[in-house]
């Protein structure tokens, strides 16, 4: 007896859905039957965001982040302290940090984490240009943000020796963030204190 199978432009749907973080074939497919069972409005609306998000957002020339012209807000802004730079691995990290209203510095998003084991190495992490933004003559200490997960911490080690040898006040946060945990996932008090309570980097 022959089962019944989905579309395959709906198995397509599915697959795309499922390589989002956190969704699994089951999750994935109740998107999908969402959409186009109950709210194909929503599915043109986000089809029409997503297309226009893939067209017009860019990589920041400066701190490597999300934007929509060739220079963010944060690092055009006036009111940025320059000689503060703050080292965070993700978008959503440094949307973590700006929450905590602590820190007034500016930015800069490796988009990732040392892990050769993942073939990530300094080049993937964008090393030259962090060290050129960091060596613009404005900036005097770099705040390191990566996360508390084994990578993150040798990436923060290795960008210490790194830009203290270019003779750069460099300072991690402090351990009010729990060990093995991602800033994306703390709540802002928690990164706030961690702010506060930087250590200089040995």
């Amino acid at each position: 007896m022959k089962t019944h199978s989905q579309p395959l432009v709906l198995e397509a749907l599915v697959d795309a859905l499922r390589r989002l973080p956190g969704v699994g074939p089951r999750t994935a497919q109740r998107f999908a039957w969402h959409w186009l069972q109950h709210d194909r409005e929503g599915a043109e609306h986000l089809q029409r965001a997503l297309q226009s998000a893939l067209q017009i957002v860019r990589h920041c020339e400066l701190c490597n982040g999300f934007a929509e012209a060739s220079r963010c807000e944060l690092c055009q802004s006036e009111q940025r302290d320059r000689s503060l730079l703050c080292v965070v691995e993700t978008p959503a990290d440094q949307l973590v940090v700006e929450q905590t209203l602590m820190f007034r510095g500016l930015y800069f998003v490796l988009m990732g984490r040392l892990s050769p084991l993942e073939g990530v190495g300094p080049g993937e992490i964008g090393l030259d240009r962090l060290l050129t933004r960091a060596s613009d003559g404005f900036v005097r200490e770099v705040v390191l943000a990566t996360n508390f997960t084994q990578e993150g911490e040798a990436t923060a080690h290795y960008l210490g020796e790194i830009l203290r040898a270019r003779g750069l006040a460099v300072s991690r946060l402090a351990r009010g963030v729990p060990v093995g945990s991602e800033l994306e996932y703390v709540d802002p008090s928690t990164v706030a204190q961690a702010l506060r309570d930087r250590r200089a980097v040995d």
